[in-house]
């Protein structure tokens, strides 16, 4: 095998390798006389079949798999001979092969780069912080208040108002028609809950028990169902009874139902949930911080090989999102020319990124545990309640999609601990502060 280098150009390198007709037809015969040994003819003992007919019979077969053999081979010396470190399986081209003649073949690598990792031990962040507030819990508990409400029928002689409960028949037809799904009996709507038909809950507004009201709405044209989209529709209804709804009282036997021993055990469970959801968040726009100067002080060469790759993940999803949503305000006035250009930037970053995390990850032996892999998978089968069984049996017969799960895991190892070598200044904000999109803050600053 002949190994020529013909281009090294930044992260890129072109070989050129000849393997002659003389080594590719040795392999052949190797080949043939290993199959030669097990297959069955008749007239023939096993092992006995002469090489002609071997040639005859499976040289075209064989020949396929001593190419592919060999094409893997050359990849694998041109790696090991100039001692490469490919950023994505080199790329092999045949130039040139006849039967007898030599194989001539192209084989680009794409390197990854080769850098220092700043000296980071001047780098400040700040950290947003928020407390929890008596009105978060208090907040929390309306809620888990209002998920135990009850509905209490109204006796008095009154009109319905919004947030009333109205008890309700409903029969609905499309052009006259009878259509399925638009009847129902003993319902419970909540006024201005907007779970019907845009407009049909307004008209229901200052009806009494016992009315009957004939209510007319239009399907909205993005209704999941297609038939009724866009249509005019009317509904009889009948308006049995108005009931006004009860939250829960706040009190130890609402604690008990949600399994804690009183009140005070229940306010100190959301205290530390509330005070978890906040440090997660914080957690992130500190990563973010850290993110962004790191970025800001490294400006190294990466594979475009996989800035490639990393872009089309990215345009993907965002022509998936232009699809159910359309475009985002800040995109609308931007062609597609311009769009690409800036979230290629974007998939520069993250490699960037990618590669050094990853390099100071290596640097300071940061591995990822099986039991850290096992958790992960565990975490992740609860996202599936009810099919639990099958995303295990999943991941055991996949062990790559169990490998899959490495690298976040990874990357949130390294930035906690470059978090650990960096000041990290913590800044104490509200709530609101806390919360809201760094990119938004962004806007304003620019805005402003």
């Amino acid at each position: 095998m002949q190994i020529t280098e013909t281009s090294a150009e930044g992260l890129r390198r072109d070989f050129k390798v000849v393997l002659t007709a003389q080594d590719i037809e040795s392999r052949v015969q190797t080949r043939l006389t290993e199959v030669g040994k097990t297959v069955k003819m008749p007239g023939f003992r096993p092992g006995k079949v002469p090489m002609p007919i071997l040639k005859q019979r499976y040289g075209q077969s064989v020949m396929g798999e001593v190419l592919e053999a060999a094409v893997n081979d050359a990849a694998q010396q041109v790696v090991a001979d100039n001692n490469l470190r490919p950023a994505l399986q080199p790329k092999v081209e045949v130039e040139s092969f006849d039967a007898g003649a030599d194989l001539a073949l192209k084989i680009s690598v794409e390197l990854l780069p080769e850098f220092e990792p700043a000296d980071l031990s001047g780098v400040e962040i700040e950290k947003p912080v928020a407390a929890v507030s008596d009105e978060a819990v208090s907040e929390s508990l309306g809620r888990l208040s209002k998920g135990r409400r009850t509905t209490e029928k109204v006796e008095e002689d009154r009109a319905a108002v919004s947030g009333d409960i109205l008890l309700i028949d409903f029969d609905g037809s499309v052009d006259g028609e009878k259509r399925p799904g638009m009847k129902g009996e003993g319902h419970e709507l909540e006024l201005g809950s907007n779970s019907f038909i845009p407009g049909f809950e307004d008209q229901l507004v200052g009806t009494k028990a016992g009315s009957d009201v004939t209510v007319k709405v239009t399907f909205p044209t993005e209704y999941h169902a297609a038939e009724l989209a866009g249509k005019d529709a009317v509904f009889e209804v009948k308006v049995h009874e108005i009931r006004a709804a009860k939250d829960a009282e706040l009190n130890d036997d609402l604690a008990k139902s949600f399994g804690f021993d009183d009140l005070e055990a229940l306010k100190t469970a959301l205290t530390e949930r509330i005070g978890e959801e906040y440090a997660t968040t914080s957690r992130l726009r500190a990563k973010r911080a850290l993110l962004d100067k790191l970025a800001e002080l490294h400006d190294f060469e990466v594979p475009a090989g996989m800035v490639d790759i990393e872009f089309e993940q990215i345009w993907k999803r965002l022509q998936d999102e232009l699809a159910r949503d359309g475009a985002a305000e800040e995109d609308k006035d931007k062609d597609e020319e311009a769009l690409k250009a800036e979230y290629r930037d974007i998939a520069v970053r993250r490699v960037r990124l990618g590669l050094l995390l990853s390099e100071i990850g290596r640097r300071n032996n940061v591995t990822v545990s099986r039991e850290e892999l096992n958790k992960a998978m565990i975490d992740e089968v609860r996202r599936y309640p009810g099919q639990e069984q099958q995303v295990f049996d999943f991941f055991r017969k996949n062990p790559q999609a169990v490998e899959s799960l490495r690298a976040p895991i990874y990357e949130d190892k390294v930035v906690d601990f470059i978090l650990g070598s960096v000041k990290v200044n913590e800044v104490t904000v509200s709530v609101e502060d806390l919360m809201r999109d760094p990119d938004e803050e962004e806007e304003g600053v620019a805005a402003a």
